[in-house]
């Protein structure tokens, strides 16, 4: 099977991802950012595939760190088969352009579009070679037309350039027989972006059209299916999963 490079893959909507992966046979090279309990305790928990699992640290809106991070996956498990961008720094606080630091717009700049153009530089030349691989990246609800999101202006800003690199790179590297996609996940929080589906449906949510809370389970299937070898006629697109949910205007 093949190996995947999860960025942020011990908690949030990382963690089922990781352990989906794992599930299907694949290797998982995964980060975590600061918290290294967690970390620890995901491996704990994944015991049954320590021979399947790297866990390193890495701050993805540090240049040095990332290049570490491939070079530690790809001597553990080999070439990237998989580059799957989950991390991405967010700004819980809703505020208006003007309010925020120079600081906190060039974080959500660089962790969240920068860091996909390293990571992409240093592992997509491992895909082209193999003449396969699987790109997916993280947006919002709108990311594909650059909808403004208030309070999330510099948030907003970053995915909606992912957007249109997601889809470039689509293009590039389709010769290569190597695909990009987008996955735009809804309002998911707490503990539902480690949970699974059937859990989300014991509860009535009346605030998702369709009835549930999003899960973590609902992103990981949507990137496995977009992972595998015969979805290869699926690329340069954007995925919103989102229960029909309106995540933008819902604070408005």
């Amino acid at each position: 099977m093949g190996h995947a490079l999860i960025t942020a893959g011990t908690s949030g909507l990382g963690r089922m991802v990781t352990e989906l992966f794992l599930q299907h046979g694949h290797h998982v090279t995964t980060t975590y950012h600061s918290n290294k309990e967690k970390a620890m305790q995901v491996k704990q928990n994944l015991s049954s595939y320590q021979d399947a699992l790297n866990i390193v640290q890495a701050d993805v809106t540090d240049k040095q760190s990332i290049e570490q991070l491939v070079t530690k996956a790809v001597n553990k498990y080999g070439g990237v088969d998989y580059l799957i961008n989950n991390a991405g720094p967010f700004i819980f606080e809703r505020k208006k352009l003007l309010d925020y630091t120079e600081d906190e717009w060039h974080e959500m700049m660089y962790g969240n579009l920068d860091a996909i153009f390293y990571l992409l530089k240093l592992t997509v030349p491992y895909m082209r070679k193999q003449r396969f691989g699987r790109i997916v990246n993280y947006g919002f609800q709108g990311a594909n037309t650059a909808s403004g999101w208030i309070y999330r202006s510099a948030f907003a800003a970053a995915k909606s350039g992912l957007a249109s690199l997601t889809k470039s790179v689509a293009f590039e590297e389709a010769e290569y027989q190597i695909t990009a996609n987008m996955v735009c996940p809804g309002n998911i929080e707490g503990e539902m972006k480690e949970s699974t589906i059937a859990k989300s449906r014991m509860k009535y949510d009346d605030q998702t059209p369709i009835g549930r809370s999003g899960t973590g389970e609902d992103i990981a299937r949507m990137i496995l299916f977009l992972c595998d070898q015969d979805s290869d006629m699926i690329t340069g697109t954007v995925f919103e999963i989102t229960g029909g949910l309106d995540v933008i205007n819902r604070f408005r």
